[in-house]
């Protein structure tokens, strides 16, 4: 079903900007009335701007619905795995070795005979 509502929440999103650039701008009125031609369209003088103006708004409100229903979509599956999805930890085993030839630190380093400060490793 959400692919369903995907699919046609992406058509009507071409369909409404197709028809956005359709329509002329408020400044073609006066433009019109000089003579230019746009009362000798299929839909009339008003017909074609009521028509798609209409169209828009169907098409706008079906944006509408589509928008929210994925969005309803997407809180159900982010309630299920959360912000972050859980990963699970691997368990590290004691038994495993260095791998190559690191050396392997000493467990306690030599004390000097004069105090706190730990001696240099002999090479």
């Amino acid at each position: 079903m959400e692919t369903l509502i995907l699919v046609v929440h992406v058509l009507v999103a071409i369909a409404m900007t197709a028809l956005i650039l359709l329509q002329q701008g408020k400044g073609a009125e006066m433009g019109a009335s000089f003579g230019g031609g746009s009362s000798q369209t299929v839909f009339g003088a008003a017909g074609a701007a009521s028509f798609l103006t209409r169209f828009t708004a169907v098409l706008a409100a079906i944006f509408f619905v589509t928008s929210l229903s994925l969005a309803i979509y997407a809180r159900k599956h982010a309630a299920s795995y959360g912000v972050v999805p859980v990963i699970p930890a691997e368990t590290a085993t004691t038994d495993s070795k260095p791998a190559g030839d690191v050396p392997v630190a000493p467990a306690v380093a030599p004390q000097s005979a004069g105090g706190d400060v730990p001696v240099a490793p002999v090479k």
